[in-house]
């Protein structure tokens, strides 16, 4: 939903917020009537009744939204409070800061209207660097499905996924030799 473009300074960072099943448009919108910058990745879907058929906006990540803030002042407070939000993704230190990338991967994926399916989060496998076309300098996981190529994009906080398909003539390996995929495949 939100477009702030905030990029984080020392006190404010981007986090996850876990909300109640289906709220996130509701807690969105609240952060926004507060002025709190923070992000809500849609996706449109298909959907079909008995009756009929309908484009939605649904979330991407459902029963999660991203906010920008100082954990440790006021803000904090005011997110929870915020109809629909259930609690902040961490520990028993606070909420876990997620990686500004990892956020800007996920807009970038979402405002270039490519075809995103949930996918199963993954800890290991090839790290993959996009290096043409809209999705230049997208970085995920590479899993291979068939014959065809898919780059995961992760937001390591929440445990959550995206597939995209690339073509293996647009990535390449991130490595301190930045090896082309082609060369070891």
């Amino acid at each position: 939903m939100d477009r702030c473009m905030n990029v984080s300074t020392g006190s404010t960072r981007w986090y996850a917020v876990s909300t109640r099943s289906r709220q996130e448009k509701v807690a969105a919108r609240t952060l926004q009537a507060l002025g709190i910058c923070h992000f809500l990745p849609l996706q449109v879907q298909r959907r079909q009744w008995s009756d009929r058929r309908q484009i939605i906006e649904a979330p991407l990540f459902p029963g999660y939204l991203f906010v920008h803030i100082d954990p440790w002042s006021s803000s904090r407070l005011d997110v929870l409070k915020a109809p629909g939000v259930a609690r902040f993704i961490g520990d028993h230190a606070g909420p876990s800061p997620i990686n500004d990338a990892e956020i800007e991967d996920i807009r970038t994926l979402t405002s270039c209207g490519v075809e995103l399916t949930p996918h199963p989060f993954l800890k290991r496998g090839d790290r993959v660097r996009v290096v043409r076309g809209a999705l230049a300098g997208i970085e995920g996981i590479l899993t291979r499905l068939g014959s065809g190529l898919r780059i995961v994009i992760s937001i390591e906080v929440i445990h959550r996924s995206v597939a995209i398909t690339v073509s293996i003539n647009d990535v390449e390996l991130v490595s301190s030799e930045s090896q082309t995929l082609r060369q070891t495949a």
